[in-house]
């Protein structure tokens, strides 16, 4: 059976990096005595995938990964027996039965709502400027590979947006096809305005992650059913 599971990243855990989540929840797995399923061969592991990874110094309220069971409990008691194991910062809010033929979750992220706190009291006391800034026919950047560079207009890429005293709110494309993260909207956004960006100058949250069905794009939860 194919289970997807929510989850909340918050308070120190921002600073863990993906790859030790990753390690965390296998461990998750084990202690909440967890039916998953392990690949064959020498070096068996949890069958495991996760969706859009979330930046270092990012927290988030909607992460996503999904695993293969062999057997499972209720959705509500899945989930109280994976948060008895849990730390701070980390929670399980949703565990949902997947369609035997459901694609996993990496693989259709197509959007992410973000919320981004504007720390820096000069850029904040020009904050309405960000309509302005949104305006403008093309937003384009600088985007940095490792072996090149390219200029790129992020613009088509920023799906919603709006302003809330010292919070800007974002739906950008996520996924394999095209993927924009919120501190490089606010980048330009700085470019804009003729100021130096810094990280620490915002703190971000993502809020939710969506893929896509047919014409539409929906949270990823919302493509399993609760298990009674």
């Amino acid at each position: 059976m194919k289970i997807r599971i929510k989850f909340e990243k918050t308070g120190c855990m921002k600073f863990v990096g993906h790859l030790d989540i990753m390690r965390y929840f296998q461990k998750v797995m084990r202690r909440a005595d967890v039916d998953i399923c392990y690949s064959e061969g020498f070096s068996p592991h949890q069958k495991m995938s996760f969706a859009a990874p979330l930046g270092v110094g990012l927290t988030s309220l909607s992460e996503y990964f999904d695993i293969e069971v062999n057997s499972t409990d209720s959705s509500s008691k899945m989930i109280e027996r994976m948060n008895e194991t849990m730390v701070e910062g980390m929670k399980v809010t949703g565990y949902r039965l997947l369609d035997e033929n459901s694609k996993n979750a990496m693989s259709i992220v197509a959007a992410a709502d973000y919320n981004v706190t504007i720390i820096n009291k000069k850029i904040l006391s020009r904050i309405d400027t960000f309509n302005d800034f949104m305006s403008q026919e093309s937003i384009n950047i600088v985007k940095k590979t490792k072996k090149s560079e390219m200029s790129l207009d992020i613009k088509p890429m920023i799906l919603e947006y709006s302003l809330d005293n010292d919070k800007i709110f974002m739906k950008l494309k996520t996924g394999s096809e095209n993927n924009l993260k919120p501190e490089l909207v606010i980048n330009a956004f700085y470019n804009y305005l003729n100021e130096e960006f810094s990280q620490f100058d915002i703190n971000t949250e993502r809020l939710e992650i969506y893929g896509k069905r047919e014409d539409e794009i929906i949270p990823l939860l919302d493509f399993g059913s609760e298990i009674n």
